[in-house]
């Protein structure tokens, strides 16, 4: 199964709205405007995962689970290989 990345430009549009929000609101609200940036992240990723689903078909029960133990990095050593 190929690996799919999502775009370097998120992070930095994500970087990039928290301190405009900074900007909006003073040194101290910076607590508010990391959890607005958070919220969009995943906004964001929810809406690519939709689309890759749109052009790719619904996720197998198997590639969630495993994207999951990638993150955590639980994934098994022969897992792992085949990946690569």
């Amino acid at each position: 199964m190929p690996c799919v990345r999502a775009p370097t430009s998120r992070p930095r549009r994500s970087r990039t709205q928290v301190a405009e929000l900074r900007k909006l609101t003073d040194k101290d609200s910076g607590y508010v405007a990391e959890a607005v940036a958070r919220q969009l992240r995943h906004q964001l990723r929810g809406a690519d995962l939709l689309r890759h689903q749109e052009e790719h078909g619904a996720f197998t029960e198997e590639e969630p689970a495993e994207a999951r133990s990638r993150i955590s990095g639980t994934a098994s050593a022969a897992g792992s290989a085949s990946a690569a």
